[in-house]
């Protein structure tokens, strides 16, 4: 029971607290009597030789069926927890017999080790581990056969051809296996880490395509105007020339009309500015322009200072992101249904929400995240997420009246 509390403290579950709990119930009822049975028919050497296959296992399935996790990086978290389980629990064992301790002090001590191992993995290992896992959703695979292995050997080592504690020889070979695993483990997450490190590499690279982008169409749209103005001097000559006629004909209405309409085509060529920082301008105009050209009616509310509180390219990843997941999402809809809503503030604090229709369901892990529905997806709110926790920012997602929603607060 105290293995799944270590499981669990690592592991995002898509089932409510109650299930749980009625889940876990059932779990220590089968294990109690299965138990029994075993030290009934075969004693406590039997147990040993079998209890991988009547406790460990099916915990680790009933994990993981409870949990948002991939297969493989489910059972590198369950076989890696199983592992320093039975380690410990079999340190504590021999402990308690070679000063002579009672049953009963053997279970309060396992209890106050599993209850701090617990505390302590999720207080200091739940985020990093879950980060890791989003960041690196691949390459688990070949890492998954270190905590098998060590399992098997240990189970092995400690029940044949007899019980490690009547054998001396038996559990020097048991312990003897805690250096080379303790290396192992250091070179594993060494691995992850520079795997994480690529990731977080790559991530940058990102955020600097994004920022070449926008700086390529900022000067683009300098280009087209400069272009534009061109042609409007050129026009302008001819435009006063007509006017010139027209006063000199005493047509002063027909005058101020060809000058209305002039005036006319000159606003609807003029160029929307968004916001004064140029990436966050550039990201706007270029999504609000996907935006409209698939159908989709833009409501908008945007009000900016000049500066910023954390750095422009990464806060216009962020905003690129959601409002692709927005514009995705619309597209599920016919034109009549297609609404995005996109509200940015700057006092007193940076403030963005972005809304649209969603009519399906979503759902959310435990910190609050919607869990992608299809593979591949998913990479944007990972993005976003690092964002925040970089920054202290705080973003919710929530699905209220067929509006999904994206908050943040910087």
């Amino acid at each position: 029971m105290m293995t799944i509390g270590m499981m669990a403290s690592l592991t995002e579950f898509r089932f409510g607290r109650k299930k749980l709990l009625f889940l876990l119930a059932i779990y220590g009822i089968w294990v109690v009597c299965s138990s029994m049975f075993l030290i009934y028919i075969g004693g406590e050497l039997l147990l040993i030789r079998l209890f991988y296959f009547t406790i460990s296992i099916p915990a680790a399935v009933l994990t993981y069926w409870a949990a948002n996790d991939s297969p493989v990086q489910s059972v590198f978290n369950h076989m890696t927890q199983i592992l320093f389980s039975v380690l410990m629990a079999s340190i504590l064992r021999v402990f308690t017999e070679h000063l002579g301790l009672s049953g009963s002090a053997n279970i309060l001590l396992m209890g106050i080790f599993y209850c701090a191992i617990i505390y302590l993995e999720y207080r200091f290992l739940r985020q990093p581990f879950r980060m890791l896992i989003q960041a690196i959703p691949t390459r688990w695979g070949i890492l998954t056969l270190i905590p098998c292995v060590f399992c098997g050997y240990l189970i092995f080592v400690a029940s044949w051809p007899d019980s490690y504690l009547k054998n001396p020889s038996q559990m020097a070979y048991v312990y003897a296996t805690v250096i080379p695993l303790i290396i192992v483990y250091i070179v594993v997450f060494k691995s992850l880490y520079d795997l994480y490190h690529i990731h977080m590499e790559q991530h940058r690279s990102s955020l600097m395509a994004v920022q070449i982008t926008a700086l390529k169409d900022k000067i683009q749209k300098v280009k087209d105007v400069e272009e534009e103005v061109r042609i409007q001097r050129h026009d302008l000559r001819h435009q006063l020339q007509v006017v010139a006629e027209l006063v000199t004909r005493d047509e002063t209405e027909t005058a101020l009309e060809f000058l209305n309409a002039t005036q006319k085509r000159l606003d609807e060529q003029k160029e929307t500015l968004w916001c004064r920082p140029p990436v966050l301008n550039a990201v706007f105009s270029s999504y609000f322009d996907q935006a409209r050209n698939q159908g989709i009616a833009v409501e908008t509310e945007i009000s900016l200072p000049d500066d910023l509180p954390v750095d422009e390219g990464e806060l216009a990843i962020v905003l690129a992101n959601a409002l692709e997941n927005a514009i995705h999402a619309n597209l599920l809809y016919p034109y009549e249904q297609r609404k995005l809503r996109c509200k940015m503030i700057g006092t007193p604090s940076i403030m963005l929400e972005i809304s649209n229709p969603c009519m399906g369901d979503i759902i959310f892990d435990s910190n609050g995240l919607p869990v992608a529905q299809r593979k591949g997806h998913g990479r944007g709110v990972q993005s976003i997420s690092a964002f925040c926790q970089k920054n202290g920012a705080v973003c919710q997602f929530d699905l209220i009246d067929g509006w999904f929603r994206f908050r943040l607060v910087l």
